[in-house]
């Protein structure tokens, strides 16, 4: 399938928004990934105001405003600043790409070391990432959490204590709380050396699949398996929550700000911390908030469609709620709007891909930009026969 989309090669941020179809997308890289309620409020009060009042989660546990207005964009600027929200200077914010797991161990050692990090990856002698490199701290429990979750360097628990290794390593070098932020720096400036930076790009995972590895002394500790990803429900530490395709209202922010202070994950889930199950929020809210394990709308990954994204060929998310209860038990679907495959750039068990207003492609056990087992297929096509679905 050629290209039919452009490789941006960063992320965007809020000092450094994105133009979409819908506006600008402010990204907030939120500290660990943590919202106390009176912040969760103000935030969903700056999104009505500023933007469109849409609030996407990211697979890197940040919050996406939506349809921002290039004129609005200062005083938000100055919004997220009062809360203190926002980074010295756009570099310093693209550096500080770090995912924190959302639970809280006794000695809270991954707020500290993702605090430490943050610091040293705004200093002046931060090593300069590619837009897309990114850190996890994953520490506490024993075993990491965040194992399905992207990052280039992790800094994750095992029983023997925490390790810092590289993405495409099954090893690590041993580090202390306060070691381990230095030697993701380390790593990271090895990366660079090693030649990972391919212009404004490089992922850890493939210069290691080159054959390029650190020195032994980052190859000399096991790391632990990682926990699967929890369905939504309670859990130990509060109540996960599955916003639709991860996608909040500012009203759904504000109902569960109120319920508690929030906690973002990696799987487009939010934690409320502290809460055992969840009341009643009215039809609307209640619809879009997933806390069942069994909805198969969990199966199905999608991007924001057109016209929200001036890449997509297609609207996507109607399409995407209708296939969901088409999907067979234990696979996954993802829609896509153009071969680009954002809202899921590994393999999946099916893939749609649009091509144009009214057609995709449909892709067995691949990417969204790989080749078709089928083409053209109409949106009313695939809904009048479950059958396509089922292809292996």
């Amino acid at each position: 399938m050629s290209p039919d989309f452009a490789v941006r090669g960063w992320c965007p941020g809020a000092l450094r928004p994105m133009a979409s179809g819908d506006g600008l997308v402010v990204r907030l890289r939120l500290p660990a990934g943590r919202l106390s309620s009176e912040t969760a409020h103000a935030i969903a009060d700056l999104s009505r105001r500023y933007g469109n009042g849409l609030i996407d989660l990211s697979a890197r546990a940040n919050l996406q405003l939506r349809g921002v207005r290039p004129e609005a964009h200062p005083p938000l600027i100055a919004a997220l600043q009062a809360l203190a929200l926002l980074d010295p200077t756009p570099e310093a914010e693209a550096r500080r790409n770090i995912l924190v797991t959302p639970y809280i161990y006794s000695d809270d050692i991954s707020a500290r070391i993702a605090a430490d990090l943050a610091a040293r990856l705004s200093a002046s002698d931060a090593p300069d990432l590619p837009g897309k490199f990114g850190f996890a701290v994953d520490c506490g429990g024993g075993r990491p959490v965040l194992g399905a979750a992207p990052a280039d360097i992790r800094i994750e628990a095992t029983p023997a204590g925490p390790i810092c290794r590289a993405e495409g390593l099954s090893m690590g070098r041993p580090v202390s709380v306060e070691t381990a932020a230095g030697a993701a720096l380390d790593l990271a400036r090895w990366f660079i050396a090693a030649g990972g930076v391919q212009g404004h790009r490089g992922r850890m995972a493939a210069l290691i699949a080159r054959g390029v590895l650190p020195p032994e002394d980052w190859r000399r500790a096991p790391a632990a398996p990682s926990r699967p990803v929890p369905p939504p429900g309670p859990c130990a530490e509060g109540f996960l929550i599955a916003p639709e395709f991860g996608r909040l209202s500012a009203d759904a922010l504000d109902a569960l700000a109120a319920l508690g202070p929030l906690r973002l994950t990696p799987w487009r889930m939010v934690l409320i911390a502290g809460a055992r199950a969840i009341p009643d929020l009215g039809r609307a809210l209640n619809e879009r908030l997933i806390r069942d394990p069994a909805d198969p709308r969990l199966r199905v990954s999608v991007c924001p469609g057109a016209p929200e994204c001036p890449q997509a060929r297609a609207a996507t998310r109607d399409l995407a709620r209708a296939l969901a209860p088409m999907v067979p038990a234990g696979r996954g679907l993802h829609v896509s709007g153009c071969a680009k495959g954002c809202a899921h750039p590994a393999p999946e068990a099916l893939t749609l891909t649009a091509t144009a207003p009214d057609r995709f492609d449909l892709i067995v056990a691949g990417r969204a930009a790989d080749s078709p087992i089928r083409r053209g297929l109409r949106p009313a096509a695939l809904l009048a026969d479950p059958r396509l679905l089922t292809h292996s």
